[in-house]
């Protein structure tokens, strides 16, 4: 598993998926570097494969350093 720090905390790719989503995950690959920028505040951006249920597979977005993130089908 490939745990992280996001806003000063040390979170797994399944909290990563829940901070993303706002609720609860059924599974998440591990977190990988986005290569982007935070367009609120210039952080580096992380992304996290996931499944918010048994129908569906998203990507979502987390910046390390604010709140920002983002979710794509």
């Amino acid at each position: 598993m490939s745990n992280r720090v996001v806003q000063g905390r040390m979170v797994t790719p399944e909290r990563l998926a829940e901070l993303v989503e706002g609720e609860s995950v059924m599974d998440a690959e591990d977190i990988e570097d986005a290569d982007r920028d935070c367009p609120d505040c210039g952080g580096d951006v992380l992304s996290v494969g996931y499944m918010p249920d048994v129908t569906a597979f998203v990507t979502g977005y987390k910046c390390q350093d604010c709140d920002w993130s983002e979710r794509e089908a």
